[in-house]
């Protein structure tokens, strides 16, 4: 049926308690039909033979198949991502001096540094630039979120997604904030860090040795980015998680202040590790981009593994 076993679930010592569907708080409001979408656009991928007569109801497909576990006692760490609208060209002027840059062939150059790329211009002269944008700083973050519309002065856009990374460990530049003191733990934010950089320069950047390249993407206008599945992800509904912990494709049901509902792991990210840590998918644009900066909270995961490999 599908590669999700316990041996997953037990790296990080699951809760062996029982659970039911009906002690989860929000479950019977949630919008299951919403879900069951998210899900099935990629069940083919992780849950091939596990289909949906159209006679039953999308909830009562969730409980028939699937029992809930818990990594530890569920409890983790919950931020939000999502498709920034960023400002671009599609030649190098003074306004647009900043590169985003598409794989290279060979592996040496794969594997260049972000200050080999950045400070010392290694990859000049080569052809891989996809479009210019305005400062380090967009760039940054836009590798940081892995997917972005750009958008041209002549009103036209080019959506661009993950196309590699360059192999080297993420340094989170908030973190490195928070160690200098700049910021506490609890008030540093995406827009925090980004005006910090535009006031203070953005030498620190360089802290961070992992780089992605992009690739250009032929989605509709109303899709979110692919995924890690190489799927369309689904606003409020895609979870980024770390696939050492809970296998992509998995329905994981979210609990925190205010906002309970069911996700499916259908992302990864180079921040997202441990066994409860995920990254919700907050749509497109400014808006979006408000909510994802927003969202650093508690948050109780549980995972629904198929019944058969659960017990």
């Amino acid at each position: 049926m599908t590669d999700v076993s316990l041996k997953d679930t037990e790296k990080a010592g699951s809760d062996t308690r029982p659970l039911s569907f009906d002690a989860l708080p929000g479950w019977s409001n949630d919008d299951h039909a919403a879900a069951w979408a998210c899900f099935e656009n990629t069940r083919d991928l992780s849950y091939p033979l596990m289909e949906k007569p159209g006679d039953v109801s999308a909830r009562e497909f969730f409980e028939t198949h699937f029992a809930l576990k818990r990594l530890g006692n569920g409890r983790g760490h919950l931020t939000g991502y999502y498709e920034p609208e960023i400002a671009a060209s599609r030649v190098r002027t003074n306004e647009y001096p900043c590169p985003i840059y598409a794989c290279p062939q060979d592996a040496a150059s794969q594997a260049l540094t972000r200050k080999a790329i950045i400070r010392d211009r290694a990859l000049d002269g080569l052809g891989l630039e996809i479009a210019w944008l305005r400062d380090p700083v967009d760039a940054f973050f836009l590798q940081v979120q892995g997917s972005g519309r750009l958008m041209f002065a002549d009103g036209q856009s080019l959506r661009v997604g993950f196309a590699a990374k360059n192999g080297h460990p993420y340094v989170s530049i908030g973190a490195e904030l928070v160690r200098k003191n700049v910021f506490a733990a609890d008030e540093v934010s995406a827009d925090k860090v980004k005006a910090w950089l535009r006031t203070n320069g953005t030498d620190l950047l360089l802290l961070n040795p992992s780089f992605v390249f992009f690739k250009v993407l032929d989605l509709p206008q109303d899709s979110g980015p692919l995924g890690a599945m190489d799927r369309p992800v689904t606003t409020d509904r895609t979870l980024a998680v770390d696939p050492a912990y809970i296998p992509l494709g998995t329905p994981v049901w979210i609990e925190l202040e205010g906002y309970n509902r069911l996700c499916v792991a259908q992302d990864i990210g180079s921040a997202i590790k441990g066994p409860n840590r995920g990254d919700l998918y907050c749509g497109t644009g400014t808006d979006a981009g408000l909510r994802a900066g927003s969202l650093n909270a508690e948050v109780t995961m549980t995972l629904l593994l198929p019944r058969e490999v659960s017990t």
